[in-house]
């Protein structure tokens, strides 16, 4: 019985006659736009500004109808479909006999997580070299409504937007800030701060979401001309061979050598092993910035 009296609904809605949508309907909807968090309940009105015969909400989770009021509510508790597109209908006893209106309706979903990271590289950065940060965001809808605030320290030093995405379901998405950092930038923090911006129907503040800190460790390099000299000769029978490591890069033409002299050297320690087949010893330079015009090795 329910089945047939659907059917006959859906056949005088759909039957030949005048039709009107958008503009100039006689049905009105409140609120026209709804914002609402994932699983959180949900409640619009449709009403009819003139006599209707048949007045009614499709929807893939809660269709509704009336014949005996001017008002229909549509109505979810817990609302988690991704694609729900409700629309209320009307038919009416006069021209235009078929009306519809469709529900502005906004599902969003704050991320499940937001992380900050360099790309391919490690340990402290060198003033004047390029390096790329990579922002990722995970789960997260609808991104069209999303901005990545990148920030360094409490200063935004740029923002991307996700406008051009149309994906009304979770998504992850990324962003990467291209960086050339400074020797005042040592210790500075890069933060990535995602923000849903859902309009005046949504809540306020907009829901934000912030990474873990990023810190960079910027490492300086020498004053041209600056030349620096780590010396670590030694004596023994056999005569002692040499080795340099440092977590800089040694030219190789100079890292068997019992001096060191270079004048691009960066800052941080250098150890010397000094070596024969009776004895090894080590010995540690430590290279500091240049301060004030005066080297300190």
């Amino acid at each position: 019985l329910f089945y047939n009296f659907f059917m006959l609904l859906f056949s005088i809605r759909y039957s030949s006659g005048d039709y009107l949508s958008g503009e100039g309907c006689s049905l009105i909807l409140k609120p026209s736009r709804v914002v609402v968090g994932f699983g959180e309940p949900v409640s619009v009105s449709c009403e009819a500004a003139r006599p209707v015969r048949v007045l009614g909400w499709e929807s893939a989770i809660s269709a509704v109808h009336t014949q005996q009021n001017l008002s229909v509510q549509w109505q979810v508790d817990s609302l988690i479909d991704w694609i729900e597109e409700p629309i209320c209908y009307g038919v009416f006893f006069t021209s235009p006999r078929q009306c519809e209106e469709k529900l502005n309706l906004v599902l969003y979903k704050t991320p499940d997580g937001i992380s900050i990271r360099r790309v391919n590289h490690t340990g402290p950065m060198v003033e004047g070299r390029e390096y790329q940060l990579l922002c990722e965001v995970q789960n997260i809808a609808p991104v069209q409504y999303l901005t990545l605030r990148w920030y360094r320290g409490q200063t935004e030093v740029y923002n991307h937007s996700f406008s051009d995405l149309t994906s009304s379901s979770p998504v992850q998405v990324s962003s990467i800030l291209v960086i050339t950092p400074t020797k005042a930038e040592n210790g500075a923090q890069y933060r990535c701060v995602a923000v849903l911006e859902l309009g005046p129907e949504g809540p306020r503040p907009p829901p934000t979401v912030t990474s873990e800190p990023l810190n960079a460790h910027v490492h300086c390099k020498s004053s041209v001309g600056a030349e620096i000299t780590l010396n670590c000769t030694a004596t023994g029978n056999p005569a002692p061979v040499y080795s340099w490591q440092s977590f800089h890069p040694i030219q190789e033409r100079t890292e068997d050598e019992a001096v060191l002299t270079s004048s691009s050297l960066l800052p941080g320690t250098y150890t010397c092993t000094a070596s024969n087949t009776l004895e090894k010893k080590s010995k540690k330079f430590i290279v500091k910035a240049k301060n004030k015009g005066r080297r300190k090795p």
